[in-house]
């Protein structure tokens, strides 16, 4: 980059003595347009920190761990931590960002030892600590992945041999609860074992890490298969596999299920980690995925059953990646639900499909599908924002209970216990 800079400015030094232009030019004010506001580099002194910055006319520029990191001069200004413009406490702003000026630039700039100072136009003084800056710049979090997984498909998944936490540990210690978490984080499921088989005990269980989140079908939900909503979920039906509530505008993030009574055979729970499907899409058909992360889709809930009547739409794309480092977070994939397609314009729509059947191949492989039969005693927690699920048909008579848990509650535990959400 400075090469061709360099190259370039040479070029234009070269055209100017070619013009016949006498040195006495050099020194006039807008001679110095021709170069950057600083053309060389500031290095420490100690060469184990590494660390060398530059400063430009429009932004700062500082290579530090391995790490070239560009800053605008107002975000290093809205971002000063002093006590008249942070408030520790709290952890919240008190700088007026609106009052920053927008061509704000530093009157001086130093670094001692592992800080930087900035010394504003008006005096005022802004120090950051270089991890600081690595940690929160745009390139530091464009190689960070936000929340650590383990993708996985049946056979890795078993032999992972990943335990269950026991009930009593689950609620009484922070070593099973923080053992629990882990699994759920890393795998986007997790068991307790040893649950009474009720309705109060497994809510109890529920609480101990989120709020539980009340939606159109109540707080704790309890069926059986007496299609008493209209939904295929409470038939004895096969369900093929999904993510729940993909027709609420934010879908659930956690659900909870307890089977508390099976007379009959069958009704077995179908696991597919729909992370690891769409990585396998991403490998393979990369500007298929992308295509999957763009496209907006409705999804629609209709119920006019008894006393229940809702009309629930939810929009966005099957894939939900963070735009800054294409991480994937959420998968919104409901064949039963999904609306008429008329957010995307005829010239998309076949490669939609495309892609749509490029990822359902990959959800459908049998070597992805995790089988489990629930039990009384036995709670399965799913991310619903990664996890698919389905069902086997089945007979008998067959009680279920559950709930949908608020997905910041929970990552609020797992944070509050040391783990990364």
């Amino acid at each position: 980059m400075w090469c061709c800079r360099l190259s370039h400015l040479h070029g234009r030094l070269q055209n100017l003595l070619s013009r016949g232009v006498t040195c006495s030019a050099f020194q006039q004010p807008n001679f110095k347009s021709l170069f950057p506001l600083a053309i060389r580099w500031h290095h420490t002194a100690s060469k184990s920190l590494n660390c060398a910055w530059q400063q430009h006319e429009d932004h700062f520029e500082l290579q530090y761990a391995n790490t070239v990191m560009r800053f605008d001069y107002v975000w290093l200004r809205d971002h000063c931590r002093s006590a008249s413009c942070y408030n520790s406490k709290t952890h919240q702003r008190s700088l007026d960002t609106a009052s920053v000026d927008l061509c704000i630039k530093p009157k001086t700039i130093r670094l001692d030892e592992t800080t930087l100072f900035f010394t504003w136009p008006d005096g005022h003084v802004t120090k950051y600590d270089l991890d600081w800056l690595v940690k929160n710049s745009y390139e530091g979090q464009k190689q960070k992945v936000i929340q650590p997984r383990i993708l996985w498909n049946a056979e890795i998944y078993q032999q992972a041999q990943v335990p269950s936490v026991d009930f009593q540990s689950f609620l009484e210690t922070n070593d099973g609860l923080k053992n629990f978490l882990q699994n759920f984080l890393l795998y986007g499921i997790a068991f307790v074992e040893n649950v009474p088989p009720t309705q109060e005990h497994t809510e109890k269980l529920a609480e101990r890490i989120s709020l539980i989140r009340e939606t159109i079908y109540g707080r704790m939900w309890y069926f059986t298969s007496d299609f008493s909503r209209g939904d295929t979920a409470y038939t004895k039906l096969a369900l093929d596999r999904h993510t729940d509530t993909a027709y609420f505008q934010e879908p659930c993030g956690i659900q909870v299920f307890h089977c508390l009574k099976h007379e009959g055979t069958g009704g077995r729970t179908l696991l597919v980690d729909g992370f690891y499907a769409a990585d396998q899409v991403l490998q393979k058909a990369p500007e298929e995925f992308e295509l999957l992360t763009k496209v907006p889709l409705r999804h629609e809930y209709i119920e006019n059953v008894g006393e229940c009547h809702n009309h629930m739409v939810g929009v966005g794309p099957v894939l939900n990646t963070y735009p800054w480092n294409k991480e994937l977070y959420l998968i919104r994939y409901n064949n039963y639900d999904r609306a008429v397609i008329n957010t995307v314009p005829y010239d998309v729509v076949h490669r939609w499909y495309t892609a749509h059947r490029t990822l359902t191949v990959e959800l459908r492989r049998p070597e992805n599908e995790f089988w489990v039969k629930l039990k009384p005693g036995r709670v399965l927690f799913i991310d619903n924002w990664r996890v698919l699920h389905g069902r086997e048909s089945f007979t008998g008579y067959r009680q279920l209970c559950g709930c949908y848990l608020t997905r910041d509650d929970v990552s609020n535990t797992a944070r509050l216990l040391g783990l990364q959400a």
